[in-house]
């Protein structure tokens, strides 16, 4: 009886926030798995309950003032009044429901009021939309008109998409409205999808099949509702195969196999179906199909080319902006479901390295392309599956294409919802670090928060400062990186446990107001070898890449504006890039790789001049290695000898990847003969 009046009056106070009455989103008991699916060893917290401090609320706010909170603006054609989820006349395809998938986050994790107001006509719209039948969404095409996408109104996938909004709308207001246009367009998906199966308009939906799947089965723990769990099989049965693919067939290590954006985003399937069927088969499908994405195709730091399909691991391949943030979604669904560690510490990797460096720091330009090895941001054709008329890497509004420009924004603000987790044992794990405050329901429903203190990733100290009206009795967990070969951590000042890497660290204590943690991460250099036996270098969940002296140069687009906007920036270097690194045995990298702490990280400190560490080194020129097609040309298979090279040694800095426009990353390396 207890629980079930907590619960009603948390439904209460969020129906009061739906209103416009008042917002309280820690007021809330953590939805469980309903039988027959499995309990996963962590639950998303409500959307709001945790607030970033530090350079990821800096992020928050430039996406507020940058494109995020101004898209209908800067992209008035596609984002304006007219789009099709406004009931315009305009684009009703997946770029407005992109788009708002990482604005309506932001806005509920910020509490800003004017993002809220902006947000409100798309789901207001949508939810109002809903025939009697259940459908939703736009329902007719239109003719064509350049820029905008007009057709294909009915297809399943961009509806699949603003399921997401509507879930995350639900969780920062409990709106029962999308309850009840969930379970009716649930009930029309399964009447209408074995005569008009997820690729009967578009192929999209085929692929992208885990994110419906994965809002059926978040409505199934909401009512129970048994007609769900069928259409649950349905759309499992006709979403592509992934578990086949990784587990039985070469479409891994094979180029062109399948487009990137629909591998990072749909490879989350069979985690996601393991909820209704936990049969082994699915999970060694997750492991398998990301141990070949690091073994064939992986160059970006903790993404893979695909630019678009899949390209292997050669780090002058794109890798889409698009597929950065769909994997860090991924991931952060992996993680919660499987509770397998190795997606915590992929996803740092993506969200330190690749999300900071292909947006630029106004959060309004952006890359459709980067490159590991980034010598020279022109306008030019290069070795891509496909080329947007030589844009792919300026840095701009639309270069590339659009999509990036629509999904761009989900990242950060999905990354900060899940920063914690709340655990089955009614507790509380912190599983990827960033400085924030988390308020939630602990133990016997006492509210707590843990207020955390860290300029992770830069620094090796996080700060867990404990808040209660009263004591009480739970599990905090917390993870400890695979790279961190010993950590340690302190209660009030005592020594608590020194532990190894790779596994969780369970708390359990009364806690009392005023507790503090202390976890320490200390980093240490080390190198992977990829592509041609070169070798990157890393510390912690940061990789390091020749910091390269940059030209800017802005350039009109002319008469392809609506395809590529009004203008975008080429960026070319001032200094060498084609270096090697002299061989150094892992034993011997602290000697030659010397770590230092040059400034107070700032705000933001995700720019080579702002770089708050850097790593000084030595390495030789190789004069026969130079430009192909605008990038770097092929890399030198490593090892090189002395006589290819320059004969003097040279002091090189490397600066965090995040940090970088222009770059090598993976570099040859030489032999001193």
């Amino acid at each position: 009886m207890k629980i079930k009046l907590i619960l009603q009056l948390a439904l209460a106070a969020c129906s009061l926030s739906a209103l416009g009455q008042g917002n309280n989103n820690t007021i809330a008991v953590y939805a469980q798995a309903k039988a027959p699916l499995r309990q996963s060893p962590y639950i998303e917290l409500p959307l709001g309950a945790i607030k970033p401090e530090g350079w990821l609320r800096e992020m928050l706010i430039r996406q507020k003032t940058g494109a995020t909170g101004n898209l209908d603006k800067l992209y008035p054609l596609v984002m304006g009044k007219r789009n099709g989820w406004l009931g315009g006349d305009g684009d009703l395809w997946e770029r407005g429901p992109y788009w708002i998938d990482g604005l309506l986050p932001l806005a509920y994790i910020l509490q800003d009021k004017a993002l809220i107001a902006k947000v409100k006509p798309w789901i207001e719209w949508s939810i109002k939309s809903q025939r009697p039948d259940g459908y939703f969404g736009p329902a007719n095409d239109l003719g064509p008109e350049p820029g905008i996408q007009r057709d294909n109104a009915q297809d399943w996938w961009p509806k699949i998409v603003m399921l997401k909004v509507l879930q995350q709308y639900y969780s920062a207001t409990g709106d029962k409205r999308v309850i009840n246009l969930m379970t009716n367009y649930f009930k029309y998906q399964l009447k209408e999808l074995p005569t008009h199966p997820l690729d009967h308009w578009t192929f999209w939906a085929r692929y992208r099949g885990g994110d419906n799947l994965a809002m059926v089965l978040w409505l199934y723990n909401q009512t129970g509702d048994k007609f769900l769990l069928d259409l649950a099989d349905l759309v499992h049965k006709q979403t592509f195969d992934f578990t086949n693919a990784f587990l039985n067939t070469d479409l891994l290590s094979t180029d062109n196999s399948i487009h990137g954006v629909n591998l990072a985003e749909g490879m989350k399937e069979p985690a996601i179906y393991y909820q209704y069927h936990p049969e082994a088969k699915y999970t060694d499908a997750m492991k398998k199909g990301f141990k070949d994405l690091r073994r064939f195709n992986e160059s970006v730091p903790g993404m893979f080319g695909g630019d678009e399909s899949l390209h292997g691991n050669n780090p002058t391949q794109g890798s889409e902006l698009c597929s950065a943030v769909e994997m860090m979604y991924t991931l952060e669904n992996t993680l919660a479901i499987t509770g397998d560690l190795s997606y915590a510490d992929h996803l740092e990797k993506i969200a330190f390295n690749v999300m900071p460096t292909q947006i630029d720091e106004n959060f309004i330009n952006r890359q459709y392309f980067q490159q590991a090895n980034q010598v020279m941001l022109t306008r030019a054709v290069r070795n891509f599956d496909i080329n947007h008329d030589g844009t792919d890497v300026c840095f701009g509004l639309l270069t590339g294409y659009a999509c990036c420009t629509s999904n761009m924004h989900q990242g950060w603000p999905k990354f900060a919802q899940n920063l914690w987790y709340a655990t089955p044992d009614k507790g509380l794990a912190a599983l990827v670090y960033s400085a924030n405050e988390v308020k939630a329901f602990v133990g016997n429903n006492t509210e707590v928060s843990f207020k955390e203190e860290t300029n992770y990733p830069f620094d090796e100290t996080i700060k867990f400062t404990f808040s209660s009206k009263k004591s009480v009795s739970f599990p905090l967990s917390l993870r400890i990186p695979e790279w961190c070969s010993k950590a340690s951590i302190k209660i009030n000042g005592a020594d608590y446990q020194q532990p190894s890497g790779n596994q969780i660290v369970k708390i359990t204590r009364e806690w009392k107001h005023g507790d503090v943690v202390e976890l320490s991460l200390p980093m240490h250099v080390f190198k992977k070898i990829g592509y041609e036996n070169s070798i990157s270098v890393q510390r912690g969940p940061i990789v390091y890449a020749l910091k390269i002296g940059e030209e800017e140069k802005v350039v009109k687009t002319g008469k392809d504006s609506i395809d590529y906007g009004i203008s975008f920036t080429e960026i070319r270097p001032t200094t060498p890039w084609n270096y090697g690194l002299i061989r150094v045995a892992d034993n011997k990298l602290a000697d030659s790789y010397k770590v230092e702490n040059i400034q107070a990280v700032s705000a933001n400190p995700w720019t080579a001049a702002n770089a708050p560490i850097r790593i000084k080194t030595k390495g030789r020129r190789i004069p026969s290695w130079g430009l192909y097609n605008e990038s770097a040309g092929p890399l030198p298979f490593s090892t090189i000898w002395n006589f290819e090279t320059a004969k003097e040694e040279e002091e090189l800095i490397l600066i965090p990847y995040g940090c970088s426009r222009l770059r090598i990353t993976q570099f040859p390396v030489i032999d001193k003969r």
